[in-house]
């Protein structure tokens, strides 16, 4: 890419899509495009071709995907794997007939089997059964990184696939049923203080561990990625690279982080009848950091940032 490419960047209202414009024009990228949703039906595939004849980007972001936490995709099981089938299959198709330079696809580490050996490497993907709370948005994006491959061997394009671990940042999601565990946190943790409640009851022991990422680290990660790995060429279709922190916190600390950059004054207790979940989840970055990457934003600082989001939701 240059800084006069024309870089299409799907998702780009999304919190990974949002970070990636930013990121894109601090760098200097004058020429960078997007669609809102109510301008342009991802699921649609005569649109998505019709945009792609017209704009013909040089490369392709995409971060558009339908999200949300276990509630959403245990609530909307059949939305979520629909939906971003079509979304995906859309757009690589598209970038393959308009003649995409080089294109990356985001997926999740929601990818990995449920009792995947941690820290999680890339070599793990399809090697056990998938946590059934999120099969449909996991068996979606598994689609998509293969979809990358077999277009790559069969046409020789360039498109790489990125799996982030747990992201969070300006632009997320803060509903209080379908938001992830760090911006749901955000959420009671602020609600807590302004009405003056005595505690916030986190479920399970807090011992879990968790990876997360600031998004415009992801974002910078992908920039980097579309820079220097190149995947043409490869008979496999070429691998795909998890993107994190390699950085563990358990809940317990995560909620004593968000507790303190909130300000609540009350107690944190843990209701031990409720279940915990995955004892830990990392994944294995190494093959990021020998490229040479590593983020920038530590959880506390980033906690910060996406707090004043969250603030600036609320006016």
């Amino acid at each position: 890419m240059n800084q006069s490419s024309k870089i299409y960047v799907a998702g780009h209202r999304g919190l990974v899509g949002s970070a990636l414009v930013k990121v894109l024009n601090q760098l200097g990228y004058k020429n960078v495009i997007g669609r809102s949703h109510s301008e342009m039906d991802l699921a649609n595939q005569s649109m998505v071709l019709d945009y792609f004849a017209k704009e013909k980007p040089e490369y392709v972001f995409l971060a558009a995907a339908k999200v949300g936490g276990i509630h959403a995709n245990n609530t909307y099981p059949a939305e979520f794997i629909f939906s971003n089938l079509q979304i995906q299959n859309n757009i690589i198709d598209a970038s393959y007939r308009y003649g995409v330079k080089k294109l990356c696809f985001l997926g999740s580490s929601c990818i990995y089997p449920k009792f995947a050996r941690q820290p999680m490497e890339e070599g793990q993907l399809l090697d056990g059964k998938l946590e059934p709370t999120n099969e449909p948005y996991a068996v979606a994006k598994i689609a998509g990184i293969v979809m990358c491959q077999s277009y790559n061997r069969q046409y020789n394009t360039n498109y790489i696939s990125v799996m982030p671990t747990n992201l969070y940042g300006p632009g997320d999601n803060y509903h209080p049923e379908n938001s992830h565990v760090l911006p749901a946190l955000i959420r009671r943790f602020h609600e807590a203080k302004i009405n003056k409640l005595p505690e916030v009851v986190i479920w399970g022991t807090g011992n879990p561990l968790r990876e997360f990422l600031y998004s415009e680290d992801m974002a910078r990660a992908c920039v980097f990625l579309m820079q220097n790995y190149d995947v043409s060429g490869d008979p496999k279709g070429g691998e795909h690279v998890n993107v994190g922190s390699g950085i563990e916190v358990s809940i317990k600390e995560l909620a004593e982080t968000v507790k303190a950059v909130v300000g609540f004054p009350g107690n944190l207790t843990f209701d031990l009848t409720k279940p915990d979940g995955t004892p830990r989840k990392l994944l294995d970055v190494s093959k990021l950091h020998r490229m040479g990457w590593k983020h920038e934003v530590e959880l506390r600082a980033g906690v910060a940032l996406a707090y004043e989001d969250f603030l600036q939701k609320q006016n």
